[in-house]
Formats: C-alpha cells, sequence, structure tokens
C-alpha cells in the first residue's frame, strides 16, 4: 500500500461554490481522495454556494464512505450553504450523519 494514502489532507475552498465552479472543485477533490485516506475542507463564512455545491459535496460523502475514506467540514455550515441546505430542504430530512456532517450537531439514540 502507498503510505502516501494515509495523509490527512485539508483543503480550503474558494468563496464562490457554484456551477460555474463545480468541475474545478469535483476534480480537485477526486484528486485529494486518491492520494490520501482523510480529507477536511473549510469554506469561508462568507462563501456564496449553491445547490450544485451541495450535491457536489454530498456525492463526495457518499463515495468517500463506499471507499472507506474520512470526509468533513472543518466547521458547521453558515452562511450561504447553510442557507441553501434549509431552501432546498434538505435539513428537514437530515439524519444523524448529515447532522454531524454538515451541522457537527451529535445525536444520540
Amino acid at each position: 500500500m502507498n503510505t502516501q494514502s494515509q495523509y490527512y489532507e485539508s483543503i480550503n475552498l474558494p468563496g464562490v461554490l457554484s456551477i460555474r465552479h463545480v468541475s474545478e472543485l469535483h476534480s480537485k477533490l477526486n484528486g485529494e481522495f486518491r492520494s490520501k485516506n482523510s480529507i477536511s475542507i473549510s469554506i469561508a463564512a462568507d462563501a456564496e454556494a449553491d445547490l450544485s455545491f451541495i450535491q457536489l459535496i454530498e456525492a463526495a460523502r457518499r463515495q468517500a464512505k463506499a471507499d472507506g475514506k474520512t470526509f468533513s467540514l472543518s466547521s458547521p455550515a453558515s452562511g450561504s450553504v447553510l442557507k441553501v441546505l434549509e431552501r432546498a430542504g434538505f435539513i428537514e430530512s437530515f439524519d444523524h450523519e448529515d447532522l454531524k456532517f454538515w451541522l457537527h450537531k451529535e445525536v444520540t439514540l
């Protein structure tokens, strides 16, 4: 096994997280997941996001889980990202894993 794949990566995302940048973000995440087992992304509090960004992150979460890798947000969703999650109806349907990932909330069952 390649020892490089065991490293952790923290990625600071740009301030615009929209359909115009989703292909670039997708390529960046794919590249990092090829060489890392754990990735944390930082989203600026004033970042502008749209639904394509949420879809990209949800797809990355599922792929990371399927590949046995760790994917996280460095801080809870806020600002534009939180508003998109709310407007799109995601928050109402969140399960405990979603709450932990997006909002950093622990749910006891």
